[in-house]
């Protein structure tokens, strides 16, 4: 069945792709609100923790769409991958669900389980994530490649609809507070709500993929690669030679390695000392081993160069925008008002404001390039990208401003977490969707899946930031609300007023605030700080709380970033204030040199 468009008009298949990608949005960030409070409440295992698994979850899932893109552009296509990594997510969510279900009876066992279940859901999304993002390329012919800005911001409007809808529900479900206690159980149906949306996606574009996702002449759109699909005057494949993929492999590893000594540290877990270097590496190997493609042209390589800066660039931006699963939601629980209308909304929700702003900004975004492009006044992809990094950094410096001097125990009103998220989402629309659009415009067709695998990696390397900035968080109210119970003068032990005793650093390592232990050296001195918390009510007699003071095995103090100490909310949020500005001012600078190597392409 042909499908026809008009000139002013989108295909239908747009429609669906926006549909799936919505349900499986639903799914994803759902999910996400979720995942940080119940690996640190329900898991036990903390705030810090959680950042950091959080963050290493988050680039994980954006480092195997490379491995996603690669299996598309090869063997099994676009349809295919988006069918596997559609019900590979599903059933990591119900995963989640039953790792929910037994927390309370066997920890161990519903920890594992989650393991389980997160690696589903990475590898699943590294088949979805790009190949749906590439069928929407592949909707418009060459002559309408101009509507690519504008489309892919109504495919961002998809997104958010299900980000919203998840973020709204799951929570709804999962996150629910009886005389102010969280009720640990019900995170259980916050996961079943995502499985369910992700199954109604993965259905939705089965059922649909073979009427509309076509070209305009009624080819159908995302099977399995031919020779026949590569434009005339592009190679059909790429050749990289024996030597280049083995010095890309080498080249992993070595930059594996060497970052792994820059994060390695007494205490620090294996997520950030290992698998934060690998993704780091991973991305910059798969650079190296692009570039040495022998079929590649000069105009093809600036190209590629233009979306490997925009990469560098925009890990800033994400690593400051992701905090809203992990640091903005422990702020939102335990420092902010949440009071709306004589209705306390659930922390988790907060968020959900992003999504909603998108719904409402989206279209009037899309609207907003059009109208510049006639008038040529549009501005290239990086000057937008530049601008979303400005944006993000204006939504920090506000809030900034209104916790400074909020001392241990002030809340913020939620409202300026809601300028944040509309601020925010402001630099998301001039970022994300035109980054999508950006891959779609200049990746030549035989890598049209891999580079937008490689695009995600620039998200993959913001989610290693997310995980890094994100465990910098100073203590909050509940810290020292928590420890004055316990007769602990928190504050004056960080601010160097008194020293802590042996006990004093075993009860703030086990309430796991600001406090790092040297497990190497705990396990010299017979301490093994792994059986100790895994235990129950575990009391250490006098001569091992002396020893933990003497050899400094548990140590505390302010987290600190290049030097910088982070004493309270306001140095952690004028942290990404000076980051993503300065991102922004060079990403901008640099746009005239990056117009001459896009050669054309807008």
């Amino acid at each position: 069945m042909s499908q026809t468009t008009t000139q002013t008009g989108h295909p239908k298949g747009l429609w669906v792709l926006f549909g799936t990608e919505m349900w499986e949005r639903f799914n994803f960030y759902g999910m996400r609100a979720l995942l940080s409070l119940f690996i640190a409440e329900a898991l036990l295992k903390g705030k810090t923790e959680a950042s950091i698994i959080y963050g290493g979850f988050l680039g994980l899932c954006y480092l195997t769409p490379m491995l996603g893109g690669y299996i598309s552009d090869k063997i099994l296509g676009n349809r295919n991958c988006i069918l596997l990594g559609g019900t590979m997510m599903g059933i990591g969510q119900l995963l989640l669900f039953f790792s929910g279900s037994i927390y309370s009876t066997n920890l161990p066992l519903a920890t594992n389980i989650m393991w389980f279940g997160l690696l589903a859901i990475i590898f699943g999304n590294g088949f979805f994530k790009p190949n749906i993002s590439s069928m929407v390329g592949s909707l418009y012919p060459k002559e309408q490649k101009g509507k690519l800005d504008s489309a892919f911001t109504l495919f961002y409007l998809g997104i958010n609809v299900g980000a919203t809808l998840g973020q709204f529900i799951c929570p709804f479900f999962g996150d629910i507070k009886e005389n102010g206690i969280r009720d640990l159980s019900a995170f259980k149906w916050g996961f079943l709500a995502a499985a369910i949306a992700m199954f109604t996606g993965t259905l939705t574009f089965l059922f649909l993929k073979n009427k509309y996702v076509r070209t305009p002449e009624g080819i159908a759109i995302g099977g399995r690669p031919k020779k026949s699909d590569i434009p005339e005057g592009e190679s059909e494949q790429a050749k990289f030679s024996s030597t280049s993929m083995i010095i890309a492999f080498l080249l992993m590893i070595g930059v594996t390695y060497g970052i792994h000594l820059i994060f390695d540290e007494p205490g620090v877990s294996l997520i950030k000392s290992w698998l934060y270097p690998f993704i780091l590496a991973s991305g910059i190997s798969l650079g190296f081993l692009i570039l040495t493609d022998k079929t590649i042209t000069k105009v093809e390589r600036d190209r590629i160069w233009v979306l490997y800066i925009v990469c560098f660039f925009v890990m800033f931006f994400w690593g400051a925008f992701e905090q809203a699963g992990s640091s903005l939601t422990f702020i939102a629980n335990n420092q902010t008002d949440t009071r709306i209308l004589g209705w306390t909304m659930p922390p988790t929700m907060v968020q959900n404001f992003n999504g909603i702003f998108v719904m409402v900004f989206a279209i009037p975004f899309s609207f907003l390039w059009v109208w510049m492009n006639k008038r040529k006044l549009e501005p290239i992809s990086p000057v937008k990208q530049a601008w979303g990094l400005l944006l993000i950094a204006l939504g920090y410096f506000i809030i900034a401003t209104q916790v400074k001097g909020l001392g241990i125990s002030g809340q913020v009103g939620v409202i300026w977490l809601v300028v944040l998220y509309l601020l925010h989402t402001w630099g998301e629309l001039c970022l994300s969707p035109i980054g999508l659009s950006l891959v779609a415009k200049l990746a030549p067709k035989r890598f049209a899946s891999l580079l937008m695998g490689v695009w995600f990696l620039g998200n993959a390397g913001g989610y290693v930031l997310t995980g890094v900035l994100g465990a910098l968080l100073p203590p909050t109210t509940e810290a020292y609300v928590s420890m004055t119970k316990e007769n602990i003068n928190l504050k004056g032990i960080l601010d160097g007023e008194k020293a802590a005793t042996g006990a004093e650093l075993f009860t703030l390592a086990k309430n796991k605030i600001a406090t790092t232990i040297d497990y190497k050296k705990g396990l010299k001195n017979d301490l093994d700080f792994e059986k100790i918390y895994t235990a129950k009510d575990t009391v250490l007699s006098a001569q091992q709380l002396t020893i933990i003071e003497k050899e400094k095995i548990i140590t505390i103090g302010y987290p600190h970033f290049l030097g910088f100490k982070l004493r309270d909310l306001y140095d952690f949020f004028m942290l990404f204030v000076i980051l993503c500005g300065l991102a922004g001012l060079i990403l901008y600078s640099l746009s005239p040199f990056m117009k001459k190597m896009m050669h054309g392409v807008r």
